[in-house]
């Protein structure tokens, strides 16, 4: 049974997502405040995270930041906060999805479903060969990536966007395909979202983000893997 820790303030939302949650058949824990949710993330394991912004004590974005200091768990971030600089924020500190305050219900539970989906495949991975492109390793029977032999942590999001441009090295994949490839048809953000993984990628794999060697940008459709010359 997959386990979920639904983190908000505000008891009535706790109640709704739980109460939804648990009728898909998924097991959740629940915390009122980002300390008392930091401490059950230091002694239990979940499959998941949903994690409000603004809290009492740690707020969401400090212990989104936190979380992935430690782990790779999935998280979504549910806020109330709409401004683009927000979702971006969150998104750049390595969570994985983002919804805003009100929310669907059955798009919610839609989300969830489909990251845990994209997690579990991830782990299912039987291929034991390892993929190389120059420096770079992928490992999908550990779920490690290496740059000159030395591991570095990804996101689920980072891992699976390197995955397809290293299975596919020179080729140019565009958002949708990206989009399609990571969070599936039932997908319900923007296709924009896909750039700002890519540059928190960028930031952990170049060696000069701002000038990359690798993931080189094809202005207007996507991306693709290439030594630069």
């Amino acid at each position: 049974m997959k386990t979920i820790l639904v983190v908000d303030d505000e008891p009535n939302i706790v109640e709704l997502i739980t109460y939804n949650l648990e009728k898909e058949g998924y097991q959740v824990s629940k915390a009122m405040d980002g300390n008392a949710a930091w401490e059950m993330l230091e002694g239990n394991r979940y499959d998941m995270v949903l994690l409000d912004i603004m809290m009492p004590g740690i707020d969401g974005l400090s212990l989104c930041r936190k979380i992935r200091e430690k782990s790779n768990v999935p998280i979504m971030m549910i806020s109330a906060k709409i401004e683009e600089f927000d979702k971006v924020l969150a998104l750049e500190l390595g969570a994985d999805d983002y919804m805003t305050k009100p929310f669907s219900v059955r798009e919610l539970v839609a989300r969830v479903k489909a990251v845990l989906r994209r997690s579990q495949e991830t782990d299912d991975v039987g291929e034991t060969a390892t993929l190389r492109f120059k420096e770079l390793a992928l490992l999908p029977s550990e779920h490690k990536f290496l740059k000159n032999d030395r591991e570095i942590a990804l996101t689920l999001t980072e891992y699976q966007i390197i995955e397809l441009l290293i299975r596919n090295p020179g080729k140019v994949m565009s958002r949708d395909i990206l989009t399609e490839y990571i969070w599936g048809t039932d997908f319900f953000g923007a296709t924009r979202t896909i750039d700002v993984h890519i540059r928190h990628l960028r930031e952990k794999i170049e060696d000069n983000p701002s000038n990359p060697g690798y993931i080189m940008t094809i202005r207007g459709v996507g991306y693709k893997l290439q030594e630069k010359k």
